[in-house]
């Protein structure tokens, strides 16, 4: 059975956006960014994570980056997952020789992991992430399907992940519904070590 890049990008829609979600304010980091993103109102019940991500172009990185790890058969299940989506922007941040490494047949094993530490199992809204991180004292520690833990906090009104390298991302866009979880956009890829 032939799996279809559309089939393949949803299901890592799905293993980018696992973070975060629901109603809590979430200020954008970069507005132009935050801007040209979806809106969430127009997404909602429109497919599956993966169809959120192929219907976004601003998601296009991720979803060669989905395609390059295979990850199709992995991320079928029926969730519920929350990706923390990185963005074309996102993406831009990551020196390109690393990238383009990334997403060769060799780095396979690699590019699964990065994309894995994006998605947390479980329906995650944007107000579950806040009431987390409040009731967590400030920090919230979540476990990617990947293994390792992000840490969720807030700056002001934003909801900031921190890596295990100590690198942070802001969410730009949350609560964008699918049938089997939910998507959270973020400025910049988190990074597993």
């Amino acid at each position: 059975m032939r799996i279809s890049p559309k089939f393949i990008l949803t299901t890592t829609a799905i293993v980018a956006l696992a973070a975060c979600s629901s109603e809590a304010p979430v200020a954008a980091a970069d507005e132009s960014s935050a801007d040209a993103m979806m809106d969430p109102a127009e997404t909602t019940g429109s497919g599956t994570i993966v169809d959120v991500a192929v219907g976004n172009p601003d998601f296009s990185t991720l979803v060669a980056a989905v395609t390059a790890a295979d990850l199709g058969a992995t991320l079928s299940g029926e969730g519920p997952f929350t990706v923390f989506a990185p963005t074309n922007a996102a993406f831009d941040k990551v020196d390109p020789d690393t990238l383009s490494a990334l997403l060769t047949p060799e780095m396979k094993a690699d590019l699964t992991g990065l994309l894995t530490y994006h998605v947390v199992a479980g329906k995650l809204t944007a107000a579950d992430v806040v009431k987390a991180i409040t009731d967590g004292g400030g920090t919230a520690t979540l476990t990617t399907v990947q293994g390792a833990p992000l840490k969720a906090m807030l700056d002001g009104d934003s909801v900031v992940l921190e890596d295990a390298a100590g690198g942070k991302s802001t969410v730009i866009l949350t609560d964008v519904d699918a049938s089997n979880g939910v998507v959270h956009a973020i400025d910049t890829v988190v990074m597993p070590g």
